[in-house]
C-alpha cells in the first residue's frame, strides 16, 4: 500500500528561546492554513523548554507538536531527563529517537534508541526513528549494511504502524550537502523493503525549499525531517507546499 499523506517534521534543535519559539510557531501555524492537511501532516519539534509555549501557539491549527528526544524510563532519579508521559501531557504527538547528533555527541546506540522508541510508543506517541550512515561507511560501500542493522535493532518489538523512520545520511546533516534524489530514494526503498511499503519513511539532510520538490516526488520518500530550513517560516512552508 502506497503512503499518500506526506509528513513534514521541523527539528528546531537547540535554537529559539520560549518567546522566540512561540512567535515562530504562530507564524508557521498561520501560514499552514493554506496547506491541505489531507495531503500533508506538519509537525514542529522545539526544545523541551519551549514545548509548552509552542503547544499553546499551535492549538487548533494544522500543526502538530513533536519533541526532539525522550528518556526510556517512566520516572525516577534521572536528573535532566524527560519521560514520555511528561511529553504526552504537553500534547506531544511525535518524538525523534536516535538522531545522528544524539548518537554522535551523547553516545546513543541502537539499543538505547530502541528503548526510547518503545517507551514513546507505549505512551501513545509516535517515535520517528532515525537511521543513517557516515561518509566513511558510504565510501566503504557499507551503507545498506549499517541501515539494515539500525532499522532491525531500533525497531525491535515495535508494532507496524506505531512508528516512522527518518533516513538521514550523517554526511548531509547540517552540511549543506544533500543526497541526490536517487541516493535518497535507493536507501528509502531499501528501508521499505525491510519494514513494509505502508510505513512512512522520511528523508532528512539539508532539505530546503529549492530541493524539496524533487526529493518528495520520489516514490519511496514520504516526507522530510527538516533542520535549519524549519527555523524560517517561509522556507518551511515552501517545503510543505512541495
Amino acid at each position: 500500500m502506497k503512503v499518500n499523506k506526506k509528513l513534514i517534521v521541523g527539528n528546531w534543535k537547540m535554537n529559539k528561546t520560549p518567546f522566540e519559539a512561540g512567535i515562530l510557531a504562530l507564524e508557521i501555524a498561520a501560514k499552514a492554513k493554506s496547506i491541505n492537511n489531507k495531503k500533508c501532516e506538519i509537525v514542529i519539534c522545539p526544545s523541551f523548554v519551549c514545548l509548552d509555549r509552542v503547544s499553546k501557539a499551535i492549538k487548533n491549527s494544522n500543526v502538530l507538536l513533536g519533541a526532539q528526544d525522550v528518556f526510556y524510563e517512566k520516572s525516577g532519579a534521572f536528573t535532566g531527563e524527560v519521560s514520555a508521559d511528561m511529553l504526552k501531557d504537553l500534547g506531544v504527538r511525535y518524538v525523534i529517537a536516535g538522531h545522528s547528533e544524539r548518537r554522535e555527541y551523547f553516545g546513543e546506540d541502537d539499543e538505547e534508541v530502541n528503548w526510547k522508541a518503545l517507551e514513546a510508543a507505549e505512551a501513545g506517541i509516535t517515535p520517528i526513528v532515525c537511521v543513517g550512515e557516515s561518509s566513511e561507511e558510504r565510501e566503504e560501500g557499507r551503507e545498506f549494511e549499517v541501515i539494515r542493522r539500525q532499522v532491525l535493532e531500533g525497531l525491535r518489538g515495535l508494532n507496524r504502524g506505531s512508528f516512522v523512520i527518518a533516513y538521514e545520511p550523517v554526511w548531509a546533516i547540517g552540511t549543506g550537502v544533500v543526497a541526490t534524489a536517487k541516493q535518497a530514494e535507493d536507501v528509502c526503498k531499501f528501508i521499505k523493503g525491510i519494514v513494509g511499503k505502508d510505513v512512512r519513511v522520511l528523508y532528512g539532510g539539508s532539505m530546503n525549499g529549492a530541493n524539496a520538490g524533487e526529493l518528495l516526488n520520489m516514490p519511496s520518500i514520504d516526507g522530510g525531517l527538516i533542520g535549519g530550513a524549519s527555523l524560517k517560516n517561509d522556507e518551511f512552508i515552501k517545503i510543505c507546499q512541495s
